[in-house]
């Protein structure tokens, strides 16, 4: 758990060094490629790691961009919730 929430960091590091926050729709970090590959992943093995890895570091980054616009309660979980949706493609699982 510790070393998701970690990992978690650093990609919203890296996103938010590159200026993706203004934008409202964070670029993905490249670590999760570099991470998928000391881990010798291949097929859906590969796919799903790169989809989750995608997706905490678009939650990490949207969370960012919430504390930036000072959002809260149901506005926070609104906003966090379209950004990882633009960030990712795809509805969220809610």
């Amino acid at each position: 758990m510790l070393r998701r929430i970690l990992t978690a960091s650093i990609c919203a590091g890296g996103v938010l060094l590159s200026g993706a926050v203004f934008a409202q729709t964070p670029t993905v970090a490249p670590d999760c490629a570099a991470q998928a590959s000391e881990k010798k992943l291949h097929g859906a093995a590969l796919n799903s790691f790169m989809k989750k890895c995608e997706k905490d570091a678009a939650i990490a980054s949207c969370d960012a961009a919430a504390a930036d616009k000072k959002l809260a309660g149901a506005a926070k979980t609104s906003f966090t919730k379209k950004c990882v949706k633009d960030a990712v493609g795809k509805p969220s699982a809610q």
